[in-house]
Formats: structure tokens, sequence, C-alpha cells
């Protein structure tokens, strides 16, 4: 009886080892990132004709790949005039001319596992007699939209930039707690300026881009909370 017993415990512990011993099942993985090729970034198009181009996305499983294609009036890609999927790494669109335009590609494999988006690319495409482009809309640098920072003193962080290369580009700085935004200087030379946070509050801000010719571009409202 006792051998009976032995044997009994013997097996089941074989069965669960075998059990535990075995492989994984492998996770589907996402597509790498793209790499845009046209229109590059801060480019002025000579056309409103504009055909986007891509680079191959690579499919750790080899699986088919699609790609998103955004473009929209403003850099957080809110006001969207094309949002097109499609397996061809092209896309012929038709805008209007001396408009400021921002795009990015996403690659999705038939699993709809979503790769790395690029980063938002900004674009002009060319006027009628146009003498001066209003700057492009400020680009985040810091702190991450939505993201969290340490208390107290802290930098606030962007980039200008205007197809216009002789142009001076100064800064509005909007900043204030929660959605009650204030402005804290209109005239900024520099990209970057240093506030003070306190743990467990929210914060949001903006920066608008002027050119001497009086252009300006409203810029996005960005946030983030303070630990």
């Amino acid at each position: 009886m006792r051998k009976l017993v032995y044997n009994i415990v013997f097996v089941t512990f074989c069965v669960l080892i075998s059990g535990c011993s075995k492989d994984p099942v492998p996770v589907n993985q996402a597509p790498s990132v793209v790499n845009a090729i046209f229109p590059e970034n801060n480019q002025l198009c000579i056309s409103n004709v504009i055909t986007f181009n891509w680079t191959n996305a690579i499919d750790p499983e080899d699986e088919d790949i699609e790609y998103e294609i955004i473009v929209a009036r403003d850099r957080g890609l809110t006001n969207v005039i094309e949002n097109r999927t499609q397996a061809a790494t092209q896309l012929g669109v038709t805008l209007e001319k001396g408009e400021a335009y921002y795009w990015q590609i996403t690659a999705i494999d038939e699993n709809d596992n979503r790769g790395e988006s690029t980063p938002v690319f900004a674009f002009f495409t060319k006027g009628e007699s146009v003498v001066n482009y209003a700057p492009f809309a400020a680009e985040l640098v810091s702190p991450a939209n939505n993201g969290a920072v340490s208390s107290g003193s802290i930098n606030l962080s962007w980039n200008g930039n205007d197809v216009d290369a002789n142009d001076t580009l100064t800064y509005e700085l909007f900043f204030g707690e929660g959605g009650n935004l204030s402005l804290i200087d209109d005239d900024l030379s520099t990209t970057n300026f240093s506030v003070d946070v306190t743990s467990g509050r929210s914060y949001s801000w903006r920066v608008n881009v002027k050119d001497q010719h009086g252009a300006k571009s409203i810029g996005q409202i960005w946030e983030f909370t303070a630990n």
C-alpha cells in the first residue's frame, strides 16, 4: 500500500513539473517605428499637392503591416484634416496654400499592435506672393505632457521654428494651476522658463510663438502634475 501511495505521489509530481516547465506563449510584438522621408520637419513645400513618403516598418513576426497617417492643422493633431490607414508607404494629399500642417505615422500589424509613432513633423505649403510666414506652433521639450514632476523649481522648455530663416522669434508664456492660465511674459527671447510647483497640484501651460513682423502661432495647452 505504501508503495502504491509513493507511486501516485511521484507521478503527480512529475505531471506538475512537466506542466510548469512548458515554455511561455510568446507575446506578439509591435512593428518598428518608421522614418518620415517627405515632407521633412520644418520644411517649406513649393507645392500644396503633397506626396507624403515614409520607410517600411519591420514586424518581428513578419506579419502584414499597415500605416496610419494623420495630417492636422495643429501640433497636437486634434484639428485633423486627413486620417488614413493603408498598406502603401506614400499618400498624396492636396492641401491649402500658405498654411502650416503637422503629420505623424504609426505602423500597425495584423493583430492591431501599434508601433511607436514618429515625432510630429511640421511643414508649410508655399502661398501665392507670401512675403512672411507665421512661425510653427511651439514644440514641447519638457516636462512631458500629462506627466509628473518633482515639487519645487522646474524648467519649462520648448522649441520654436520658422521657415523664414532670418526671422527673430519671441514667445508668450502662459502658466497656471489647473486650467487657469495667466500670462507670465509676452516677450521671452529664450525657450525655457523656471517656475515653482507644489506637490499634489496640477498645472497647465502654453507658449505662443511670434516673429518680428507680428505673425503669431497659438500653442496647444500642455499639462503636468507635481509629486
